[in-house]
């Protein structure tokens, strides 16, 4: 399935239903009276959070969106039928806006969640309403109001608890690979992911969280470069970032410290606080390197970055230290999400300078 994160849709609620005008006329009843019952009520369009889908496709195909409208009242005070509401599935991690005014109508974060986009049309009055001592014939009525009728700029944005960045290259894919289920393109050349993908790592029983992998970034990505903008703010909610680094790339003329630097740049230009994200440094590929090749890289590297956070070094092609990570994230996200619940009033970060080698 293709994966499309931004549609446009143009939602229309029902009108409401006309009142009647209508006289009681019946044999023996000379004087009966006016009896036009009022309209029904035009059906409201509805966002609903679907956790079964994960991608916009479906807005590609159809973009117009019409609720029920309202039945026109009767004689004999019966009221016309509302209108049925619209419920259109949209994927968690939604965002809606009003495309005429750029306003955030809201966004869908749990499961079931509904979000009112489009409010139905109120009924119209028949003449029965408009009975008095005064007015025995009243022949006014009511028209229903005509429901709302809204462009809608839809833009989601994927719920995940740990987000990777890199270059093209760098690892991403092997890593989801790795430590879940999801099973992403991986080849030799860059720019082999496309679009996002998510993966649930599963720590035991009951103990799981989602990693989300987007395309790789290149200089100028907060501008547009590459794929990009598009796709950077699938990171906005997510909790921890984790930072891939080929530790030994093939070109030695590479610096992976100028690689961290890059990415690093782009976060601050695309801003959302991205970088201001708790971030740790997994190098990466170090089935390529002997031990002590590996800690000189690595004394090297975080000399020349000033790191302060945790380090891990893993392959992500054999395994090896990605179980130890995936521990790891499970124990930090545990105490993140027991802090944004209330139950602690700090979340100490890991140790500064933390170093995690193979295992």
């Amino acid at each position: 399935m293709k994966f499309v994160d931004e549609a446009v849709i143009w939602v229309e609620a029902g009108d409401g239903g006309h009142g009647c005008v209508s006289f009681r006329r019946e044999k023996y009843l000379p004087r009966g009276g006016p009896d036009g019952g009022d309209g029904g009520d035009g059906g409201s369009v509805y966002l609903v959070a679907d956790p079964n889908l994960n991608t916009l496709v479906n807005f590609r195909y159809r973009r117009r969106f019409r609720a029920e409208r309202g039945e026109n009242g009767r004689g004999r005070n019966m009221q016309g039928r509302s209108g049925q509401d619209l419920l259109i599935p949209v994927p968690l991690g939604t965002r809606v806006f009003d495309r005429a005014t750029d306003e955030l109508i809201g966004e869908l974060l749990q499961a079931g969640q509904r979000l009112l986009v489009a409010q139905g049309g109120f009924h119209g009055l028949g003449n029965a309403r408009y009975k008095s001592s005064t007015n025995r014939a009243p022949r006014q009525f009511k028209p229903g109001s005509p429901g709302e009728r809204r462009e809608l700029f839809l833009e989601l944005i994927l719920l995940a608890d740990v987000g990777l960045l890199g270059l093209p290259n760098a690892g991403k894919s092997s890593l989801i690979r790795a430590v879940s289920s999801a099973r992403p393109k991986v080849a030799d050349y860059p720019f082999t992911t496309l679009y996002p993908n998510l993966g649930v790592v599963r720590i035991g029983e009951h103990r799981s969280f989602v990693v989300a992998d987007i395309p790789g970034l290149i200089a100028g990505a907060a501008q547009g470069v590459g794929l990009g903008i598009q796709f950077l703010r699938h990171l906005a909610r997510t909790r921890l970032l984790l930072h891939l680094v080929d530790i030994a790339p093939l070109d030695e003329r590479e610096d992976p410290a100028e690689q961290v630097r890059t990415l690093e740049r782009e976060l601050a230009a695309f801003g959302e606080g991205l970088l201001a994200k708790e971030r740790w440094l997994v190098l990466n590929k170090t089935d390529r390197l002997e031990p002590i090749a590996l800690e000189q890289r690595r004394a090297q590297l975080i000399e020349a970055l000033g790191w302060q956070g945790p380090v891990y070094a893993i392959s992500a092609l054999t395994g090896m230290g990605t179980d130890r990570l995936a521990q790891d994230l499970m124990q930090r996200l545990e105490v993140l999400r027991d802090s944004a619940d209330g139950h602690l009033d700090t979340a100490p970060a890991a140790s500064d300078g933390a170093w995690y080698p193979l295992s």
